[in-house]
């Protein structure tokens, strides 16, 4: 049996993060969008200003995936809420289980940090994800359209 590992990401692992995020962007047919470099990568991540926080999954003292997640804030709760950005396994070790061990250890960080919630978003498309989100229980939030502002359209809003 293998032995699977998470731990906090630290500055020397953004080279693997940047190629997770190439892979996963790879992955949901969006490659093209990928901005950041590891210089920015590193800045936001393992800055003393971050917000965002990281963990790498090991298999074996091998990279084999990551988590980007951060914080946010529910007012009708009162509480903080663990967001989770990204989770990606590499090809050749999924369905191992080791997703779930990722889903797991944000899990318990957000008990740990008293989080109320823990929430990520999914592709409409992505019907594996979707099955395995839902085999841990997880429930769609259905009634909630996400809306974004960004690039250029941020910033004429934004000078508006």
């Amino acid at each position: 049996m293998k032995t699977i590992t998470i731990r906090e990401a630290c500055i020397e692992d953004a080279p693997s993060i940047l190629q997770f995020i190439i892979d996963l962007a790879i992955y949901e047919k969006a490659q093209n969008e990928v901005k950041t470099s590891l210089v920015e990568l590193e800045e936001s991540l393992f800055s003393k200003h971050s917000t965002a926080h990281a963990i790498i999954c090991l298999v074996d003292e091998k990279p084999i995936g990551f988590a980007v997640y951060f914080y946010n804030f529910s007012t009708w709760l009162g509480k903080n809420g663990l967001y989770l950005e990204d989770l990606y396994v590499s090809p050749d070790h999924r369905n191992l289980g080791v997703g779930k061990v990722i889903l797991k250890h944000l899990a318990n960080l957000a008990l740990e940090k008293k989080c109320e919630r823990f929430e990520w978003s999914v592709l409409d498309w992505n019907q594996s994800a979707i099955e395995f989100y839902h085999s841990v229980g997880a429930v769609a939030q259905d009634e909630w359209i996400k809306y974004r502002l960004s690039g250029e359209r941020l910033t004429q809003f934004a000078l508006s």
